[in-house]
């Protein structure tokens, strides 16, 4: 019996480190052809929220998750003990999520959301890891009607989110699980920066 165990033990362990090192080579190579963009994405959320608007987020799934995580961030803390940051995920509320679905289809579900909450003064985060996924690019696409600003967090090609988004954060990587590794560590970049640059402006400012 332990003789049988140690090659199932060995196979583990050898997709336990190349999972690990797949996902550390991918965020090597976000750290080489991301690092501008975030920078932009981090500035245009703290300027939203500076300016008194908010940031909004939504996705589907591991994403919706993303999204509520990233908003939690924002409306409680990241690293430091400060007020409230303007935040929403429209991935919470499922008598709004249900009877959207119900009455108008799924794909309507962020879209009449946006349309409800977002304005000029906000920017507008749409998570999909193929770039593809209607109700998330129905929600940007809103979002521009509305003049908020978007950013797309995608994978892969980028896909439709690509053509219709301000800044464009594409994971490198076709891989699902990946690429929500790579959007969840953005979101955590681009949450830091925002709390650090509007803290100093608090303590300038105090």
């Amino acid at each position: 019996m332990t003789e049988q165990a140690i090659p199932a033990e060995s196979a583990v362990l050898d997709k336990i480190r190349q999972q690990l090192r797949e996902s550390a080579q991918i965020k090597q190579l976000m750290a080489e052809t991301l690092s501008n963009t975030i920078a932009k994405a981090a500035a245009m959320i703290t300027n939203c929220i500076r300016s008194g608007g908010k940031a909004i987020f939504f996705g589907n799934g591991g994403s919706a998750a993303d999204a509520q995580h990233l908003a939690g961030e924002l409306v409680g803390r990241f690293r430091l003990e400060r007020a409230a940051f303007p935040a929403m995920a429209l991935t919470t509320d499922t008598s709004v999520i249900t009877s959207l679905a119900n009455d108008y289809g799924y794909d309507t579900i962020f879209a009449r959301q946006v349309e409800a909450h977002a304005r000029e003064t906000d920017v507008v985060v749409g998570i999909s890891t193929s770039g593809n996924s209607a109700n998330v690019v129905a929600g940007l696409k809103k979002a521009k009607q509305a003049g908020a600003k978007t950013i797309g967090l995608v994978g892969g090609n980028g896909g439709e989110i690509a053509k219709i988004a301000d800044i464009i954060l594409v994971v490198p990587s076709s891989d699902t699980p990946r690429i929500q590794e790579g959007h969840i560590t953005i979101g955590h970049i681009i949450c830091d920066i925002v709390e650090d640059a509007l803290m100093k402006v608090e303590k300038i400012n105090g």
